[in-house]
């Protein structure tokens, strides 16, 4: 429902294809092979089809063609670098076949050519690792033990990390950013990340013990590794992953990792995570925490989640961005009792931007009930002309909303400002006959010069029929 859900679990989960054969996924979000970079080289002309095949997604040609450079031209310089290529159209390829074929020119060309950039970088074991996760969840043995060795580095502190224990000042450091402290390898995270993710698919029982270690680690090189682990437990849902991002949330000393805690309580199925949730609305002054609770609570359709939700709205001692998150989130949920709460609560506050996120949140709340309710905001006088127009333009995006009854609006109007908005509303309607007839009707008809020139504009952008011939009649009248 939410990007950054999907986004986040795509970057780190494997897939299975259809048939049920193997595949993995590139996890590599849009990499592109390098551009050739030694024109006069022999393999020069096969590296640019290679990667132009990569481009296309033609994983076959792309296969033969980086496999033809390393076979051909063992000395070019594309050589060492078209083995990680090769594996990685093979692995897109699908099928344990070519997963194990990959699987082999990774270790033959991280054997061969250690200073090849996409072994330096880090790639191709990540890729490998990938791999053997494939095979461990089709059942090669020997995968899965790799696989568990390698899950289980994540939880070792890194080496040449003096005294271990909670850095204060690598937590400052990389606080606020995705990439490694100085001095830290962030492709061994990456692989590491890989092999846990593995292991969770897998449904190892060594899946979330291990994840537990990895979040007790308080070195400094750990930190972008808790954060990726964070997104990992919150996959296994449940009551035991919902203790371990709490106990999380409360204590890491990073505060992003503290922060993925809280959003991805979101995605735990347990009745624990929502007096976390509340507690931190309640006493916390962290406003990013705070909008990473809201949303939390907005994906819990419980009735304790909704009400803190509901609370939190009602607050005047927040600030006004957290007030109007919550605001949106509670219209969000499609809820009769959210709907009347907001409805009460837009005649309470005095807040100009909470009463304009009120309209919104409610207009996506398609009733009956909410409709008249926007159009009766749109005609009180009591509200500013800014909140009535929002009211109206609001309740003019709802395709339930009678056009007749806008039409009614305009003619009982007294203000130029809001006909013209009623104007511009009908306008958005424009594929609506009714809409398009109130346009021509003021366009005939209006007696302010400055309304008719709107209409008259509106029916020019319309594709009706009718708004052609009516403008023809005006013309020659």
């Amino acid at each position: 429902m939410h990007k950054l859900i999907i986004i986040a679990a795509v970057a780190v989960l494997g897939a299975t294809n259809g048939a049920g054969a193997t595949r993995v996924s590139s996890g590599d979000g849009g990499m592109a092979v390098p551009r050739a970079w030694a024109p006069a080289d022999s393999a020069d002309s096969l590296w640019r089809q290679g990667r132009n095949a990569i481009s296309d997604e033609d994983w076959r040609l792309a296969q033969k063609l980086f496999a033809q450079i390393h076979d051909r031209y063992p000395k070019s310089a594309y050589a060492a670098d078209s083995y990680y290529w090769e594996a990685f159209a093979l692995s897109r390829r699908g099928g344990s076949g070519n997963i194990r074929d990959a699987v082999s020119l990774l270790e033959r060309q991280m054997e061969r050519f250690a200073g090849a950039s996409s072994v330096k970088s880090g790639d191709s074991k990540s890729l490998l690792t990938r791999l053997q996760g494939a095979l461990a969840r089709g059942g090669d043995a020997s995968a899965a033990a790799e696989i568990s060795a390698r899950a289980g580095s994540a939880s070792a502190r890194s080496s040449g990390n003096a005294g271990g224990g909670s850095s204060r000042a690598g937590a400052r450091a990389s606080r606020g950013s995705s990439s490694s402290a100085d001095g830290c390898k962030s492709e061994e995270d990456d692989d590491r990340v890989e092999a846990l993710n593995a292991l969770l698919q897998m449904g190892s029982d060594d899946a979330l013990p291990i994840l537990k270690k990895v979040l007790a680690r308080r070195d400094q090189c750990s930190e972008v590794l808790r954060r990726k682990a964070v997104f990992l437990v919150s996959q296994k849902r449940g009551d035991e992953a919902a203790d371990l991002l709490m106990e999380t949330a409360r204590n890491d000393p990073d505060g992003e990792t503290r922060e993925q805690a809280v959003f991805w309580l979101s995605q735990v199925r347990s009745e624990k995570a929502v007096p976390l949730l509340e507690q931190i609305l309640k006493s916390s002054t962290d406003e990013d925490m705070q909008d990473k609770a809201l949303f939390a609570l907005s994906q819990k359709s419980d009735d304790r989640a909704q009400q803190a939700l509901r609370d939190y709205a009602s607050r005047d001692d927040v600030s006004d961005h957290l007030r109007e998150q919550s605001i949106f989130w509670l219209g969000q949920r499609h809820s009769d009792e959210n709907a009347k709460f907001l409805r009460d609560l837009f005649a309470k506050t005095t807040n100009g931007a909470a009463k304009d996120k009120i309209l919104f949140s409610l207009s996506q709340t398609r009733n009956a009930g909410n409709d008249q309710w926007l159009l009766d905001q749109a005609v009180n006088t009591k509200n500013s002309m800014e909140i009535r127009k929002q009211a109206l333009f609001w309740a003019g995006q709802n395709g339930s909303v009678d056009l007749a009854k806008l039409g009614a609006l305009y003619d009982k109007a007294p203000e130029e400002e809001f006909k013209n908005q009623v104007i511009f509303v009908l306008s958005q309607r424009g594929k609506s006959p009714e809409a398009v007839d109130k346009l021509i009707d003021i366009a005939k008809n209006e007696k302010n010069r400055e309304l008719r020139k709107q209409a008259i504009f509106w029916l020019g952008q319309s594709h009706d029929p009718r708004a052609l011939k009516a403008l023809g009649e005006l013309i020659n009248r």
